[in-house]
């Protein structure tokens, strides 16, 4: 098989007398892998276990019957739909000198003509056909996963990680506020320090102490909330000490200067800037795209409407983002941002304020991404006079 360094490759004419397309149908327990080979009358199919090296077997086979059939290959093409792998697979192939590319699932246009049968090898013909059509300069039939490093997808873990226990915090206090509710006590907090050395004193509804497996429940759920607690703690001072011992390396300069914001923790910061901020986005329109945050409108002769937001991109920056327009509302009340959103909901409607706020989020997230990339502060926004570490 040709070993290539220069991926550019992509960017040049489609010539398909001497690429290999191929793309692959991914499960837990097996590969589907369908071709299109110079020379061959068929179109290939190949049910493999999931292994790297049995896939690059199969594709150094092919290679071989194209050379024979007097079709040398000089490019190899390969595709897969975006899923529980992630890309892994993507980049061991682009090591391998092969153009890999992942595909966004949501994109594939598929027949809404009455019910759609569905398979891995109907699945694989449509992956094929709009890799090809892709391929062949038309952006319609697909678009592609933007491939992270090791480094830029491991920066998000803590992140994700941490918004995973806070959402099991949540659960527990919710569950033994119920398990207590059950039994009448509906004034005992759960969220205090030593609530379970409490426990012994709180008395049900008619008088008597808790039964004794809804004490074990609780006394469990309390070690499962210490536990989350001081997980989330460990991920914040780990944050805090990469930021004072490296200030200056990957992404730490764009979060030191988002974190300068009076109102912008350094949670949401780094947040804003591993999740969106450091991708190479085109324009101010193609960020707020990213977050989901422009119109869906609905067109169509007289008919003129607003479909609302097309929630097509990062529901997680896009949450955080309007929690921070509601919070900078009270932090930052001279920047320029906070009184154009002021003036439009002069009238008090809740309606209103519920619309803006989201067409605020979206303007800050753009002033934030021309801050941390040119050093555009936002008109009237108040920065913090030097870096902050905690």
């Amino acid at each position: 098989m040709p070993k290539y360094d220069d991926l550019s490759r992509s960017l040049v004419a489609f010539d398909q007398n001497s690429t290999l397309v191929a793309a692959i149908e991914m499960g837990s327990k097996g590969w589907l892998v369908g071709a299109l080979v110079p020379g061959l009358e068929r179109d290939p199919r190949k049910k493999l276990p999931p292994d790297k090296q049995a896939l690059l077997k199969l594709l150094d086979r092919w290679c071989a019957e194209a050379a024979r059939k007097g079709h040398p290959i000089k490019r190899i093409c390969v595709a897969y739909e975006a899923g529980r792998d992630g890309v892994w697979l993507a980049r061991w192939l682009r090591e391998q000198g092969i153009e890999a590319y992942v595909i966004h699932p949501t994109s594939i246009p598929v027949s809404r003509e009455h019910r759609r049968a569905k398979s891995d090898r109907l699945d694989l013909m449509l992956l094929l056909r709009a890799l090809l059509g892709w391929l062949r300069g038309e952006p319609g039939h697909c678009s592609m996963v933007a491939i992270p490093t090791v480094e830029e997808e491991d920066g998000k873990r803590p992140l994700r990680e941490r918004e995973t226990l806070t959402a099991d915090v949540t659960r527990l206090i919710n569950r033994m506020t119920s398990l207590l509710v059950r039994h009448g006590i509906a004034n005992f907090n759960v969220k205090l320090k030593k609530a379970g050395e409490k426990l012994a004193e709180v008395k049900t509804a008619w008088g008597e102490p808790l039964p004794p497996e809804a004490v074990a429940e609780l006394q469990r759920s309390f070690e499962r909330l210490r536990l989350a607690k001081q997980q989330i703690a460990e991920i914040d001072k780990a944050r805090r000490q990469r930021l004072e011992k490296a200030p200056e390396a990957g992404m730490h300069p764009m979060i030191l200067i988002l974190a300068r914001v009076f109102g912008v923790g350094l949670m949401t910061a780094e947040s804003l800037v591993r999740e969106v901020l450091y991708r190479n986005l085109r324009d101010r329109r193609a960020v707020a795209r990213y977050a989901g945050l422009t119109g869906s409108p609905d067109e169509s002769g007289k008919k003129r409407r607003e479909q609302g937001l097309a929630k097509a991109g990062n529901g997680r920056i896009r949450r955080a983002l309007i929690q921070l327009a509601w919070r900078l509302l009270r932090h930052q009340p001279e920047s320029a941002l906070v009184k154009w959103y002021q003036a439009r909901t002069a009238d008090g409607r809740r309606d209103t304020r519920k619309v803006m706020i989201v067409a605020l989020a979206r303007k800050l997230l753009v002033a934030f991404w021309e801050l941390v990339t040119n050093g555009t502060v936002p008109e009237g926004m108040r920065l913090h006079p030097a870096k902050v570490t905690g």
